[in-house]
């Protein structure tokens, strides 16, 4: 993330928190997000300059206008107007701790060689807010390298429970003993 995109994204969040709007806000983002991220050649076409500004601007009201907060859809026209819709999804990141912070949410990456039951997402979201006394947002990430249980990184900290991460484990050790 660059510097801009911390400076959009804190300021968009800022007006947010101004106007109670940070939960709606922050949902719609993330949605936005997703869409950017399935239609790339969408936020090209929004960033080309041989498409008229006003033009530019206009598909972003068609695609938004309905169903996104009025603050958000001219931050994402501001964003085009500059030439900046490649810091989109910075400033969304930005946005997104922010929030977390100021809502005690501590965010988790687990991952796994298969996708984790609802009821094991639940007793694992349970575990870890017992843990970090917070309230935990769960993103689930799918790696066969691990081969069987999972990793969890909270807050900075990994917790390995992989077989992948036991055997690297017992191979440091094998490799001290022979030293």
């Amino acid at each position: 993330m660059t510097e801009r995109a911390g400076i959009y994204g804190g300021s968009l969040y800022d007006l947010a928190a101004e106007e109670n709007l940070t939960e709606s806000i922050k949902d719609q983002l993330l949605e936005v997000k997703a869409i950017f991220r399935e239609n790339p050649e969408y936020l090209r076409l929004l960033s080309e300059p041989a498409i008229k500004k006003a033009e530019r601007l206009d598909l972003i009201d068609k695609a938004f206008g309905g169903s996104c907060e009025k603050y958000l859809i001219n931050f994402i026209k501001l964003l085009c107007e500059r030439g900046l819709l490649g810091e989109f999804e910075g400033c969304c990141d930005t946005f997104v701790k922010r929030f977390n912070v100021d809502h005690n949410i501590a965010e988790a990456v687990v991952t796994s060689a298969v996708r984790l039951t609802d009821s094991q997402l639940a007793s694992l979201k349970a575990k870890l807010e017992a843990r970090s006394g917070k309230s935990v947002s769960l993103i689930q990430k799918l790696d066969p390298k691990v081969l069987a249980g999972i990793k969890v990184e909270l807050e900075g900290v990994q917790l390995d429970g992989t077989v992948s991460g036991r055997l690297s484990g017992i191979g440091r050790k094998l490799d001290e003993a022979v030293l």
